[in-house]
Formats: C-alpha cells, structure tokens, sequence
C-alpha cells in the first residue's frame, strides 16, 4: 500500500504541473504520463477523472503547439483502458451536431473506434449521425483529411464487427444500419470532395477508400456502387508516394470481395490485374518495395480467387519482349508457387508452358528469374512427367551457355555482361544444389535423361550436384527394391535422348574421380555414383564392386590423401574390371572413348594425365594384340592427337607395357628402325607437325621399363631396353661424329630420367638373385656428369638429376660396400658443399631470369644432395653404418666457413625427414645432442636448418611434433640478437625435449655434457638450456634410465667443475632431475663408492641447496634408510645413504620436523654396523686429486653412521632441539665401540632436550620398536636410551613408558648381560620418573632387580642391579620389601669385597640404606649381618678408592646402633677429620672401647679377617694386618687362649713377606704384640 500510495503521490505531483503554461514542460509530462499510463493496471478514479479533463482541455487548446496536442490526444484516447465510458463521454460531450468540433475530437473518435471496438461501436450510430450533419459544414482542408480518417477507422471497426459479431459481449445489432450511414458519409465525400479534392486530401479518401468500400461490399444493394469506385481507386495510381496506399486499399477490396465471394467484371479485373503488374514492372524508376510486397499479395490472392484467369493473364503478358515484364510475372508465379496456393497447383501445365515461352529469350535477368521459378517449381512439385524435362534441360543449357559466354565475353559492356552471366551460372548451381530428384513426379522427369549431362565437357562445373541428383535417383531406388515397393524402373531407355553408352560414363567417372584425392566433391561423387550403379556399367561388376568399391573409398576418409595412392587404386580398379568383364570388343570400345574424351580436359590438368594412364591401363588389358598394336603405332605416329605428344605417349605405352611388354617393345623397335629422325625432323619443321625424337624415345623406354611385367622386365632389361637406350643416347650424343653431350642438356635430362625410371623398375622386381651388369657403367656416366660438372658454378641440373639418379642405381644390386657408398656420398658432397656461397653463384647469371634459375638449381641440387644421402643411410639397417655415413657430415658442421657449415646443416635436415624410417636400433640422442645446440649458431639459416633438422630426428623415429608452433618460432630464429636466440631455442627446446624417446637421454645427455665441454659460449648455453628443458619437459619419464644418466654426468663432472656456467648446469641438470625422481637420484647417489669422493659429496650438496627439493631429499634418505633397515641389519647401502644424509645435514638444510626420524634411523645404523667390517665398493677409475691435508678415508661402516648421527646432534643443537653431551667428544667414541657403545647411547639419551618432550616422545615412538628387534645391538640400543629417558617425569607425564617398563622387565631376565643391566637400569630408574609406578609395580621390579644380583659374571649387571635396588628401595616402606629384605642383604653383603670399585660402593651404599629399613622382624637377622660386614667396612675404610671409605665410615654410624655400640661414636667422628687419623691408632681405639663393650664382636673381627690377608689391594692387606694387631691387643686371656696361634703365625710369618713394605711392618708388629700377649698369660706360640 505504501508503494502506490507513493506512486500515486507522484502522479498527482505530474498531473498539477500540466496547470503551467509551459509548453516544453508538458511534452516531458505527457511522455511520462503516457509510458506510466501504459504500464498501470490500475489507476484511481480520481486520477482517472484528472486526465481526462486536462488531457482533454489541452488536446482541444487550439493556443498550444500541435505536437502537445497530439501527445495530450494520446494521453486521452489511452485512458479509456481504464474508464471507457468517461472518455467517451467527454469527446462526445464535445461532439455536438451542426457543430464543426475540434480536429483533435475527431481524430481520438477515430482511434478509439480501431483501439476499443466492442466498446465503440454501441456509440457508433450516434457518433455518425453527429458526423453526417458536420460534413457539409467542412471547409477547411485539415478538417476534410480528418473525417476522412475518421470514416477510415468506422468502416475498419465495422467491418470488424459484421465479421465477427458472435465474438462481441452484447445482443446482434442492426449492422445495416451501421453500413447505411458509412455509405452515405462516403457517398458525400465522393461526390463532394473527391473532384476538388487537394493531393493530400486525394491520399487521404484513398486510405479510407479500401475499409469503406470493403465494408459495404458486404450489401448487394451497395455492390455496385462498391465496385463502380475501383477504377476511380486504379485512377490513382500517380506517384511513389501514393502508390503503395492504393494497392493497399485494392488489397483490402480484393480480400473483401474472396470474402464475400464477389466475382470481379472482366474489364475490371483485367485493369486490377494490369495496374498490379504495371506496380511490380515499373521502368525505368523501380517500385517502392513496400508497395511491391503489397502488390505481390494482391496477385496471391487474385491466385486464390481465379488461378485460370491469373495464369491466362501472364501467359499474355509474358510473350512481351519486355525484360521488367518478364521477370515481375516470373517473380511472381515464383511467390505464388511458394505460398502453396491448393488450387494453382490444378494449372501446373499452364505454368510449365509459360515458362517455355521465355526459354528462347538471352536476357540475362530473364534467364535468372527463369531458373529461380524452375527451382521453386522443382521443390514444390510443379513438374509434370510429359512437360518438365525441357525445364531441367534448361538449368544445364544456361550453366553451359554462361561458361561459354564468360570463356569467349563480348566486348561492349565487358564486366556488367561477366558479371550478368556468372550470377546465371551460380543460380544455375544453385538450382541444381537445391533440386529435390525424389519430389512427386521427378525420378520420371529425370531418369534417365539426366545422364545426358555427364560425359560433356560443357557440364563439367555442374558435376558436383549433377552426381548428387544421379546417386539420390539410384539410391532411393535400390531402397524401393529392398522394401518391395513399387518400382519407378530407374533403366536406360533411350527414347528421344541419346544416352551415353555405359563405356563413355565410365571413363568420364573415372577420370573425374581422380579429382578426390585434391578432396573435390566431384571426385567423390563420382566414386560414389560407380558404387552404386554397376549394373548400368556392366552386369559382371556388381559382385566386384560390392567388395572392391568400399575400400577404395577408405582412403578418402582422411584428409591428406595421396595423389599417387588413389590414382593407382583407381587403375587397380580399372584392371579388375576390365578384367571381370573379358569382352574385348568392350574393353576396345573403351579405349576409344578414353580418347575421344582427350580433348575434355587441359594438358596440364591431373584429369588429362590420368586419361593417359587410363588408355594405357585399358590397352593393357585388351586382349586383342592387333588393335593394341594398330593403337600404340597410331599414337607414335601422330602423337599430338594426345595433347602433351611426350607426356601422352610416354604415359600410355608406359602403362600399355603392363601386360603387352612383348607388343610394346616390338612396335618401339619397328618404329625406331623404319624412322629417320634427322630426315623427319626437318620435315616436322617444314609440314608444321611434331614427331618423336630419340630424346622421347630414350623417355618411353625408361617408362616401359618402369611399367613392365618385373620378371618379364630383367629377362629383356639388358638386350631390349638398356642396349637401346644407350644407343640412342650415344646416337644422340653426337652429329656428324662430334661429341655434343654437354650442349644437348634436353638428351642429358632425358637419359638421366630413363635410366632413373630403370633403376626403379629393376628395383621393383625385388628380384635378389637378379644382378643388373649395367650399374657400374650407369653409375660411371652418372660420376662422369658430376664432375665435368664445374666447382666453382651451377651451369646446368644436370648434378640435380645425376644425384637422382645416383639414389635408385645405389639401390640395385650388386650390392655396394659400405665403403663404395662412403665414396659416392664423399664425392657428391665434395662436388656441392664447397661452390661458393649462393649470392656470389647467382652474380653469374646476366638476367634476373638467370639468377632465379640458378637459385633453383641451388635449391634442388642441395635437395638431391640430401636425399641420396637420406637413401644410402636409411636402405642400410645397419645403425652404425648410418652413422658412419652421418659422420661425412661432422666436418661439414664444423666448418669455418659460414655456407659450408649451412649447407651441411640444411643437407641433414633434408636427410632427417618425416617420410622415411630409421633402423630400428637407430639412436637419435646423440644426434640430437649434437645438432640441437647449434639452435644458437652465428647464421640464422644454421639455427634454423638445426632446428628443422632436430624435428626431423624425431620424425625418422616415427615421433611427430607440433609442427605449426615450431614453424612459428623458426622464423624467430632470424634475429641476431643473442637474448632473443636463447629464448626462442629455450621455447624449441620445451617443445622438442618432451619426445626424446627414454631410453635415449643417456646419449643425449652425453652429447650436449660434451657440448658444455668444447663448444663456443652461445652454443655452449644453448647445451645448457636444451639438457634442462629435456629434464623440465621429459623428467617425469626417466626413472628406468637414471643410474645411467647420472653416471653420464659424473662421468663429466672433473672437466666441467672448470668452466663455472657449465658446471651451474650440469648441477642443475641433477636438481631438475631429483625434483622429478627424487627417490630415483637418491639410488643412484647412494650406488656411488664408499667413502664419497669430492664430486659425488658436489652433487649431494647441490640438492641439499636447492629449496624445491632439500626436503624431499632427506624424505627419499629417511625412506631408503628405513627400508634398508628394515631387517634391523645394516648393510653397506645403509652406510651409504648415512654418508649422504651427512652431506644433506651439512648444508645446513633445517631439521626441525624430521629429527626424531632422522634421529632414530641413524641410532638404528650405529647399532647394527656395531663390529662390522664390511668391504667397499671399487672406487672409481676415475684420476682423483687428494686435496692438501687430506687422507683417505677407511671404510669403516659404525664411523661414518656415527659421524652423520653427530653431524645431525651438531644440527639440533642449533636449533634447539639438543644439548651438549656430558661426555662431550668422547660419546662418539663410546658410540663407536660395541664394549661401549652402550653407556654412549646412555650418554646420548642425556643429551636429549628435556624441554623438547614432543620431539623425545616422537623418538621414543620410533625407537619403541628397537625393544622387540631380531637385533640384539638393537634391543640394546634401545634398552640403553629408554633406560636413561625412565628417570625423566615429564616424560612419563605425556609419554607411553608403561609398556617400555613392561619391556624391560621381561629383558631384566636375558641372558645378554648388557641388555640386562640397561633393563635394570631402566628400572632403577622409574624410581626418579615415576615413583608411583614404583610403588605399584614393587613386587615385579624387585624380583627382576634382585635376580640381577646372581648375576655373578658380569659384575655390571650386579652394580646396576645394586643402584637400582638403592633406588627404588628409597621409595619404599619396610613392610613392602619385608619379603625380600633378607635376600637383598645377604645379596649385598656378597658385593662388599667386589673387584669393582663401583660395585663396593654401590654395595655399601644400598646395605645403610637397608639398615633404615629393618623392621621389628629382621632386626636381629639385620645385627647379625652387620657383625658380618663389620669387618669390611672396617678395612675399606681404607679402600683405594676415597668414596669407598666415606661409605663405610657412613654405614658404620648407622649399623653401630644395631650391635648397641653407641660408644663406638666417638671414634667415628675421627674419621670426620680433615685429615685421616693412622690405621694403627684408629683400630687400636675401636678395638679397645669394642673390648669392653662387646667381646663377642671383636672375636667375630678377628674370625674374619684372616680373609683380607690375601686381598687383591695392599691397602686392605695392611689394613687387615693392623686390625688383627689391634684385636690380639684388646682380646681377653679367655679369647686370646682361644686362637689359632699356629695358623695366625704362619699367615703372619707369609706376609711378612708381601711385596708392599706396608703390609710386611704391620705383619711384623702384629707377630710382636701376638708374642708379647702370649708371655703375658704364658701361653706358648
């Protein structure tokens, strides 16, 4: 609602602006009101109601201008969509009678009774009676032309309702009445102002003249008043400008009175019928078009009312000479045959007969309209059976008169006549294109006389369609037979028309067929018409052509079919036909056809030529040898019936010698003996005549020859056809015994071409045991030609066609040698390539004409040059006999001089073409390597030539390029600018590159490493650019010849590092390569010795370096690395490709993501080389300098894994990923060691950033693995890091180390002590990482670590087993050890006097830890253990090792509190002391305060200690001499009385001989206080 509201806000806004008075203003409004109006559906009453009075006001405002008037007057008469009634009202309101009203009033009466009929007419009575009391008021000339128009709109909206009333809404009126009052408004009009009426008035009654007279038509009693004012209408037929108004009102009385069925007064309808016409027949001022079209329709409907009279009407008129005449009524019968008027077609005769009147008449535009009406008639079906042949005879008749007339034009008027006729010709064309054969009635107008139009030449340009109508006719026919339809008998009968006989339309197709090979549609057809009509030819060749005819149309399916194939397919055919036939009488009438027909066609034309093969191959078939005798001696005789006397006669006894060799050679013979060549020369001269000269027989001999039977050939060859050539070319060579062999250069030509043509023949027998004895001498007169021929000009092609010549003898056996064909090609060069340079042979010739000549002796004797060369290397299948022929060229190529080194180049590149095909083992790498380069050579015909030359390369191999793109950018290859040759050669090579077969990129490469090599600086980038666009465009293809490609560049790789671009190429060339077969490259990489040389570490580093492919190089070595060490052993390839991660990491390239990998692989690797010596490849042959300083390297395979692995730790370091091992240096060295190597992957695992936790716990998902591996190093490996990585909480926090300490408890059982201690190791140190895991996995862990302490023969596993013990027993409560605890201390105890420093301690360390967990249970068992150990914790107090003795100085202060031994305090702290109090004294004091508290204990020091007097450690020797001495000192007489004397003696008296003089005093002294204690309570010793 807003919208309208809105809408209508505006119109209100538009309609209060039409109270100004300006006029401009109100046009614009009206404009917008009425496009407004128009696209409202509905407008509001009030609006409504508004317009009508301003649009009103201002249409009869007499003050404002007429146009907004007239637009107001729109604006009104539009409104009555909305409110008819309204409107109405208002323009009658102002519509009074006997009141003149506004002009304006009128005109919106008049268009509101055409724009609102059924609204209008119940108004119409009123309006009519107002209007005939107004029109004798009128005076005014506007006034008249307006009820003129006013009565004009009445009777159309009248006439409208009389017709069709039923369509109205309301009751039937009273429609005479209506016709009432339109007669008597018209009647005063005519009567009044028609004599006096001003031509604008006159236009004006004649538009209203048809509606009203149309209208009253309807009335018998106003029917002749109606028709009595046609002729006033014809009257005025005046101007051009009211012409077309007059045949418009005729054409609505004309349509009115078909309506009403009114039959015009003959004089009447013959003055319509002649003004029409006189409207489309106007001369010299041509009719206005629309009035024609509107003429045209009258005639149509004239056509509808009465064809008869119609046609009576123009067979009158159209025996006028008049040119217009002719032509309109042949336009029009046209239009009217067109718009298929159902009863014209009843008079198709009467139109056939007026059409012949005119056949006779030459006027050009006649003749046009003549066939356009014929090809209307033919489409339409307007010919009759008995009538219309003449019709289709005329179509050809005018197409063979044009031709005549444009062949032989008349002088006056030249190109308006040429003109005239060619567009008959093309309507003639185009009739025939057009032409239906198969409309009603047509087969029997056309057949068969339509063949009557095939064999003359006249008719040739109408062949096309000509065939096309034949093959339709005979087509639809033979579908009538297969469907059992009647037949319309598509036979010969000759009737009043001489047909062609079968034998001239076959040789008439036959030859126009020749014309499909140039892909004329003529040529096709005529193919096609023999296909399909055998049995017209000759009933015996239908089963033939049924198989033969499809395959001969094969080869014109394609597009480039060979001239040369389907002429011989089309003689092949002949032959076969001729010979399913076998009726000579036939095949004789034949052969007369075909030269009768000989003057149809041109000399030089491919029809002519063809004709002459025909009549050969026809006499050849002939079987009566005295008519194809009289035939062949008739053409020798008068040969110039043939046209081209040499050509003919050499093309036909050619042909003729297929199969009557034996006739042909007689004739020849008997011919060359009876004539005197010299005599009827002059003759000939004299008579005006032409005959054959020796010369033309030399020709037909070699033709013979070429044509003959082969076997029948080499039997005659020698005697019949060589002697005789040779003859007449000696005969001819000389006149009155003087040699003119090098003026007669036609004899020179003609022998060449003979003995040419032989070659071919002989080598056509393909007869191998058939040995020419003429080659030799041939091939001697041919080297004799070449080099009489001069070195320093081109004087004659003789050269040209000697090199021919040379190429098929060359060919005939004997066989030559490979070096007889070097010979032959060295000559033929040496004569060609060394004439000086082309413009300085051309500044030889005097004439333009003489320069151009010896420009095309250049050209063909080069190109001759290049084919012989292209015979003699391509008929050898030896490949490295080609190139050995190739190789004559090399010096060429290289040559100094500028045209020498072109023309070798344009000489391979005719050698290299598409139509031959290489030896199959034929390499074309090198080739290409070495001809590509040189894209960039000095002169452009060089680069263009070696570009044309290297997609020649490929077409030998049967590879065909994109040669149109190519052609494009050889012309660029005429600039010298040296940019621009490298762009164009780099965009050559993109395209060429892509096709080199794949195997041969190892020859390519080789070919253009050496270019990089040798060649200049242009060359030498071109080198460059090819080798990488071959690696860019054809890279993806080359995996199978990798390893050979690389070794190709390795091979290159000491020269080329001198030359700084070639080398950036060639590691170029190695980066292009990974970036395709990365993984390929990296296996040929890796294939190289071990240790890597300097250029094989180059080559690594060069794809390290390069971004595109450092990332998936390391990808490729992790991937080769893995799979080699799948099996978890590690061989040499292993080893290799740890050398080559240690270049790629030495570059620099970051790791960040592949560490934990990388890390991983390369721990695997040190593990499995562990100890082993695996011999190295043989280095290479190569000559290597050893660079200052440096040594040659030993192969060992742990080393170089372990130096990658330290190179990749350096790297990580950098990055963050790893820290500095606490063993520095020497952790590689551990690594290294298989007795070591453990404890260096322990120190490894310490040196793993901690902080980095997501890369440790990457490595520990792939090193999970190594705890299961077939390898015990591995298992080791494995062991050994995780051991270390279990103390680290975090992690335990975000890692799976659950199952790792599952693992290795199971391998705390394995009887590898190494793997042992780690596993146990690894459980000591879960304590640190995860104590909660202790604690629940207590009882699992302490059985597999106390089963490390029976582990007696590796004391390692027992010191580990005693650390982790220590550890774990410190998360640990007594009650949870309580059942192992007497185990572990009686374990423990076992360990106190181990070799092993780090045993002891830990041994003693682990027993004060157990002393803080003896619980109420084992207290005593714990005091009776520590009486036991008292003794070595005593001695080693001690110990040579300092911590030894801390530890027990320690353990002691805790386990004195279990024997109640507290006052042994004191003394202890002694031992805090800076400073170590004696041995002697401190066991003195122990021993004395031990004496008074606890004799028992001092007893049991003194039982044990006899032990330690056999230690391994002086120390403890003299430690426990001085602790036995203390003890006989504080022993009671009670205890003392108790020893054995004896035996302390002699122990005592042994040591007193110990090498240490510390044990040998304390011995002594400790004999002394026994002695001296024993006399205290006398008691002997």
């Amino acid at each position: 609602m807003e919208k309208y509201s809105e809408m209508f806000g505006d119109i209100n806004f538009t309609i209060g602006m039409l109270n100004k008075e300006d006029n401009i203003s109100k046009e614009e409004i009206y404009g917008h009101l009425a496009s407004f109006i128009q696209n409202t559906d509905i407008l509001d009453d009030a609006i409504v109601q508004r317009l009508i009075y301003y649009t009103s006001k201002d249409m009869r405002d007499e003050e404002s201008p007429r146009e907004i008037r007239m637009l107001a007057g729109e604006v009104f008469v539009s409104l009555a969509a909305h409110d008819f009634n309204s409107v109405m009202y208002e323009v009658q309101s102002n519509f009074r009678i006997l009141e003149l009203p506004n002009e304006f009033v009128v005109l919106a009466l008049a268009e509101l009774a055409t724009s609102y009929v059924s609204q209008s007419i119940p108004f119409m009575m009123m309006t009519m009676l107002t209007m005939q009391t107004m029109l004798r008021l009128v005076e005014d000339e506007n006034m008249k032309q307006t009820f003129c128009i006013a009565l004009e709109n009445f009777s159309k909206a009248i006439y409208k309702y009389i017709n069709h009333w039923k369509d109205f809404p309301y009751p039937k009126l009273d429609a005479n009445r209506l016709s009432d009052k339109i007669f008597m408004l018209f009647r005063y009009i005519v009567e009044k102002w028609v004599p006096q009426a001003s031509p604008m008035n006159t236009l004006t009654i004649v538009k209203a003249h048809g509606p009203t007279v149309s209208l009253l038509l309807h009335r018998e009693d106003f029917r002749e008043f109606s028709l009595s004012q046609v002729s006033w209408l014809l009257s005025q037929y005046k101007d051009k400008e009211s012409d077309f108004y007059v045949t418009q009102s005729l054409k609505q009385i004309l349509t009115a009175a078909v309506l009403y069925d009114i039959v015009f007064p003959k004089n009447l309808r013959r003055s319509i019928l002649t003004s029409l016409l006189h409207q489309i027949c106007q001369v010299p001022e041509a009719p206005i078009k629309e009035n024609k079209i509107e003429a045209s329709s009258c005639f149509l409907i004239l056509a509808h009312a009465g064809p008869a009279d119609l046609l009576d009407f123009f067979d009158e008129q159209i025996r006028s000479t008049n040119e217009a005449v002719r032509t309109g009524i042949l336009a029009l019968l046209r239009s009217t045959i067109n718009a298929e008027e159902p009863k014209f077609r009843n008079h198709t005769t009467s139109i056939e007969k007026i059409v012949k009147l005119i056949m006779s008449d030459l006027n050009v535009k006649v003749r046009k309209s003549t066939l356009l009406l014929i090809q209307t008639m033919c489409e339409k079906g307007y010919i009759e059976a008995r009538e219309g042949w003449p019709l289709i005879d005329y179509i050809f008749s005018q197409f063979a008169m044009a031709s005549r007339n444009l062949e032989t034009p008349m002088k006056s008027n030249l190109e308006k006549d040429e003109m005239g006729e060619r567009t008959v010709q093309e309507a003639s064309l185009e009739v025939l294109k057009s032409l239906d054969p198969l409309v009603i009635g047509m087969p029997q107008v056309l057949w068969p006389r339509i063949l009557t139009f095939v064999v003359p030449e006249e008719y040739t340009g109408t062949l096309d369609y000509l065939f096309n109508i034949i093959r339709i006719l005979i087509t639809a026919e033979e579908k009538k037979k297969r469907d059992k339809q009647d037949s319309t008998a598509l036979v010969i009968s000759t009737g009043a028309v001489k047909l062609p006989s079968s034998q001239q339309l076959l040789a008439r197709l036959l030859v126009i067929a020749i014309l499909a090979s140039l892909g004329q549609l003529c040529g096709a057809s005529a193919i096609g018409l023999l296909k399909i009509m055998p049995e017209i030819i000759h009933p015996k060749l239908v089963d033939l052509w049924k198989t033969r005819l499809p395959e001969l149309l094969q080869p014109l399916e394609g597009n480039n079919t060979s001239i040369v194939l389907w002429e011989t397919m089309l003689l092949q055919l002949l032959k076969e036909s001729l010979w399913k036939i076998s009726d000579v009488a036939w095949t004789s009438q034949l052969s007369r056809d075909f030269s009768q027909q000989m003057s149809s066609y041109c000399n030089s034309s491919m029809e002519k030529k063809f004709l002459w093969k025909a009549l050969g191959t026809t006499l050849a078939s002939c079987e009566d040898q005295d008519f194809v005798s009289s035939q062949i001696r008739d053409f020798l005789v008068t040969p110039s019936q043939l046209g081209d006397q040499r050509q003919g006669t050499t093309s036909i006894l050619g042909y003729c010698a297929e199969n009557h060799l034996d006739i042909v050679l007689k004739v020849l013979k008997t011919f060359q003996d009876k004539e005197k060549f010299f005599v009827n020369r002059c003759k000939s001269i004299f008579s005006g005549k032409k005959s054959l000269t020796k010369t033309d027989l030399i020709l037909i001999y070699g033709a013979v020859a070429l044509h003959a039977p082969k076997q029948q050939l080499l039997a005659r060859l020698d005697q019949d056809i060589m002697d005789q050539i040779l003859l007449l070319y000696n005969q001819s060579s000389q006149v009155l015994g003087v040699s003119v062999i090098n003026k007669d250069m036609d004899l020179q030509m003609s022998f060449t071409r003979s003995i040419t043509e032989v070659g071919i023949a002989v080598q056509d027998a393909a007869d191998h045991r058939f040995q020419f004895t003429y080659k030799e001498t041939l091939i001697g007169f041919m080297l004799d030609l070449i080099k009489d021929e001069p070195l320093n000009s081109l004087a004659s092609p003789v050269r040209w066609k000697a090199l021919i010549a040379f190429r098929y003898l060359s060919k005939l056996k004997p066989k030559l040698s490979l070096s007889d064909h070097l010979n032959i090609l060295e000559e033929n060069i040496r004569r060609l390539l060394p004439l000086p340079p082309l413009e300085k042979l051309k500044d030889e010739g005097e004439t333009d004409k003489d320069k151009e000549r010896i420009k095309f002796l250049y050209e063909r004797s080069m190109d001759a040059l290049g084919k012989l060369l292209r015979s003699m290397i391509w008929d050898d299948m030896d490949a490295q006999n080609c190139e050995e022929m190739f190789n004559l060229l090399r010096m060429w190529l290289v040559s100094q001089k500028e045209w020498e080194r072109e023309r070798a180049f344009q000489i391979i590149s005719r050698v290299l073409t598409n139509d031959v095909e290489a030896p199959k083992n034929f390499r074309i790498g090198s080739l290409l390597g070495l001809l590509a380069p040189h894209t960039c050579d000095t002169l452009a015909t060089i680069r263009q030539a070696a570009t044309s030359a290297t997609i020649g390369l490929f077409c030998v191999k049967g590879i065909f390029l994109e040669v149109d793109r190519l052609e494009g950018l050889l012309e660029g290859l005429e600039s010298n600018d040296d940019q621009v040759q490298i762009k164009i050669s780099s965009k050559i090579a993109k395209i060429v590159c892509k096709f080199i077969p794949n195997e041969e990129i190892q020859a390519f490469l080789e070919e253009t490493l050496d270019g990089l090599e040798t060649l200049n600086p242009m060359c030498t980038k071109a080198c460059g650019i090819w080798m990488i666009a071959a690696l860019k465009e054809h890279g993806a293809l080359l995996e199978e010849q990798l390893l050979e490609i690389l070794s190709t560049v390795y091979h290159h790789m000491p020269v080329l590092r001198q030359k700084e671009e070639s080398f950036q190429f060639m590691l170029e060339a190695i980066s292009l390569i990974a970036s395709f077969h990365m993984e390929a490259v990296v296996v040929g990489l890796l294939q190289k010795p071990l240790p890597f040389d300097r250029d094989t570490k180059t080559l690594w580093k060069a794809l390290a370096e390069n971004p595109a492919s450092s990332s998936k190089l390391m990808r490729a070595l992790i991937k080769k690395l893995e799979a080699r060490l799948e099996d978890d052993m590690a061989g040499i390839d292993a080893i290799a490709v740890a050398c080559a991660m240690y270049e790629v990491i030495l570059t620099g390239a970051r790791i960040t993501h592949l560490y934990p990998e990388l890390f991983t692989l390369l721990l695997k690797l040190v593990s499995c080389s562990l100890g082993q010596k695996m011999p190295t490849s043989t280095l290479s042959q190569r000559r290597r300098v050893m660079q200052h300083g440096e040594r040659q390297q030993i192969a060992d395979p742990c080393r170089l894994s372990t130096t990658t692995l330290k190179c990749l730790q350096a790297q990580a370091m950098k990055e963050g990923l790893a820290k500095e091992s606490d063993e520095g240096d020497n952790l590689w060295t551990l690594l290294c060691n298989p007795d070591t190597h453990h404890i260096g992957v322990c120190a490894l695992a310490r040196s793993m950033a901690v902080w980095q936790h997501g890369i440790i716990l990457d490595i520990m998902e792939y090193l999970l693995s190594s705890l299961t591996s077939s390898s015990e190093n591995y298992r080791i490996t494995g062991m050994a890091f995780f051991s270390e990585l279990m103390k680290e909480p975090i992690l335990w926090k975000h890692g799976n180390l659950r199952d790792v300490l599952i693992f290795m408890d199971q391998s705390s059982w394995e009887s590898n002590a190494i793997l042992r201690q780690m596993a146990i190791r690894g459980l000591g140190n879960t304590a640190c990482g995860a104590p909660h895991k202790v604690k629940k996995h207590k009882q699992v862990m302490l059985e597999s670590i106390i089963r490390g302490l029976y582990h007696l023969a590796r004391t390692e596993v027992v010191c580990e087993s005693l650390k982790a013990l220590k550890k774990i027993l410190g998360l640990l409560t007594e009650r949870d050890v309580s059942f192992y605890f007497k185990e572990i201390v009686l374990q423990t105890r076992t360990f106190f006097e181990d070799e092993q420093d780090d045993v002891r301690l830990t041994a003693i360390f682990l027993f004060e830890d157990l002393a803080s967990l003896t619980g109420r249970r084992w207290k005593i068992f714990f005091a009776e253990e520590v009486k036991k150990s008292m003794i070595s914790f005593l001695l080693h107090l001690w110990d040579p090792n300092p911590k030894i003795g801390a530890a027990c100085r320690d353990v002691l202060v805790i386990c004195i509190p279990f024997l109640g031994l507290q006052e042994l305090y004191g003394i202890l702290d002694h031992l805090l002391e800076q400073e170590l109090p004696r041995a002697r004294d401190f066991y003195r004091q122990f021993c004395m305060k031990l004496a008074k508290k606890n004799q028992e204990i001092l007893w049991i020091l003194h039982t044990h200690s006899f032990t330690f007097f056999n230690s391994s450690w002086e120390m403890i020797r003299s430690a426990a001499v001085k602790l036995t001495d203390a003890i006989i000192l504080h022993l009671t007489n009670q205890y003392l009385e108790l020893l054995d004397r004896e035996q302390l003696t002699m122990r005592l008296q042994a040591l007193r001989q110990d090498p240490c003089i510390s044990v040998q005093r304390a011995a002594e002294a400790a004999l002394q206080t026994l002695l001296r204690r024993c006399k205290e309570i006398s008691i002997p010793l």
